[in-house]
């Protein structure tokens, strides 16, 4: 007998930081309730948690629910149980990225640019931003927005150069303190 003991999707999932609470959960719905995208969701919010629960992972994580979380955190604000779902689902993009789930969607592509821009530069530099979203996603697709970031550079709303920000030191730290495991 072996003496290496079996980890569960769901210690997997509770293992992540803020993300320990999921046994706490209720199923009330509040989650999917408070969701402004759960009707684009496979499963929504309550379901996904409930799938963790029961060691689903291979649904879960191949279906599209996880990849379409805006980070706009109401359903962790309104929890009765303070579960934090969108850490949840947070962390159950890292599990799908870390294991070869690919995304149905361009979404991560975006925010990974957007944030990538912020890191970056301190603030998001929208050209630099939305070149290297249409670079890894679909470059034919920029020749449609041409128009508009031509009306955008005339009016001087979009810069060809990034604008320096104050504080960009201390932006790097805190970015930094969160990819050592703090709260999303």
């Amino acid at each position: 007998m072996s003496d290496i003991p079996h980890t569960t999707f769901l210690d997997e999932v509770a293992a992540l930081p803020a993300c320990g609470k999921i046994n706490e959960c209720i199923q009330c719905g509040v989650c999917s309730g408070s969701c402004s995208t759960a009707t684009h969701w496979e499963y929504p919010p309550r379901k996904v948690i409930a799938m963790v629960r029961a060691g689903m992972k291979d649904e879960l994580l191949k279906s599209n629910s996880i990849w379409f979380c805006v980070s706009c955190y109401l359903c962790t604000a309104r929890c009765p149980r303070d579960i934090k779902p969108a850490n949840i689902v947070h962390g159950l993009e890292s599990i799908a990225i870390k294991e070869g789930y690919k995304p149905p969607t361009t979404t991560t592509t975006m925010y990974r640019s957007f944030a990538q821009s912020i890191v970056d530069h301190g603030r998001v530099y929208e050209f630099g931003f939305m070149l290297k979203y249409f670079l890894r996603t679909n470059p034919f697709a920029a020749l449609k927005m041409l128009p508009m970031a031509i009306q955008l550079f005339r009016h001087g709303r979009m810069p060809l150069a990034p604008k320096q920000v104050k504080g960009k030191e201390e932006l790097t730290t805190i970015i930094n303190k969160m990819g050592e495991g703090g709260d999303r």
